[in-house]
């Protein structure tokens, strides 16, 4: 299937804010599955997953969260309950809002489905959390202000596009083509051929300030449907492998149906392995199927 995403459509969630949506083979006969990107990526980075869901029968939906990509970009509501009030919509105007679908986040996005999957516990089928879901970073820094200085971003905005990339490809050499032109959509080509992400950097600040504050330690117990738990695996820095996997066992056991699979590779697992992230999503049972899983 073609690497070029297919044109979006255009989702109303109110208040004047519009979602841009990229949808794949909606008459598919297969389990639906909804893609939620991290923190300042965007729809694209999921294109690889989606093309692979798609040619097996699925219909599949990637979103622009508000404030990303081709989405409206507000002022407010950036926290967690309004984005899964973006979500239930999103749901709905796709028809896919009486618990069928598979839905699967990266990162940031990953804390957001599963806060939705707590808080929505008839929504979806299966819960496919990508290296995120388990990020709670009042475990990592003593308060916001040391939060916010050690990740808040660095300056983009300037660098021409072609460096950009030549950025991207150097330190993603064993990407697909998808990856990689899905990093480069995170931000916006300016007519000097100069780039600024999508994602404002007070908005950027708002979602991380939501993301300090949020603690899905608490929401584990709240999901019941199956969750897959895909981890990227770094050997070369133990001591952090060390806490991401007491934060990964501690979300296993507390979580009723899950399964983990780690996998050596990147933070962004669905852009370098995209066909690999697929068949997880694929193989996550549904509500009806489920069984505990055992970490493999």
């Amino acid at each position: 299937m073609s690497s070029s995403p297919p044109s979006p459509i255009l989702v109303d969630v109110g208040e004047g804010v519009e979602l841009s949506v990229l949808t794949w083979n909606l008459d598919g006969a297969a389990r639906p599955a909804l893609l939620v990107h991290g923190l300042a990526s965007n729809a694209t980075l999921w294109s690889g997953v989606a093309e692979s869901l798609a040619a097996n029968g699925h219909p599949v939906a990637a979103v622009d969260l508000r404030g990303h990509g081709h989405s409206s970009k507000p002022d407010v509501g950036y926290d967690f309950a309004t984005i899964n009030t973006d979500l239930r919509s999103v749901l709905g105007r796709l028809g896919w809002d009486s618990g069928e679908p598979v839905v699967a986040g990266q990162s940031w996005g990953a804390n957001v489905v599963l806060d939705f999957a707590a808080h929505n516990p008839d929504a979806l089928s299966g819960l496919v959390l990508v290296d995120g879901g388990t990020i709670e970073l009042s475990s990592n820094f003593a308060d916001w202000p040391t939060c916010k200085e050690a990740l808040t971003p660095p300056k983009l905005t300037g660098i021409k596009v072609g460096d950009f990339e030549e950025m991207i490809r150097s330190r993603h050499p064993d990407w697909p083509e998808t990856g990689i032109a899905g990093s480069i959509a995170n931000m916006e080509v300016l007519e000097d051929f100069t780039i600024r992400p999508w994602l404002s950097l007070d908005h950027h600040l708002q979602i991380l300030r939501h993301l300090w504050e949020h603690r899905p330690s608490e929401l584990y117990r709240l999901v019941g449907c199956p969750v897959t738990l895909i981890v990227a695996e770094d050997p070369t820095n133990a001591r952090w492998m060390a806490g991401k996997r007491h934060g990964v066992t501690s979300a296993a056991a507390a979580l009723a149906n899950c399964e983990v699979r780690w996998v050596r590779g990147d933070h962004d697992l669905q852009a370098q392995y995209p066909a690999l992230v697929a068949g997880l999503i694929e193989s996550t049972p549904e509500r009806s199927e489920s069984t505990t899983g055992a970490e493999s």
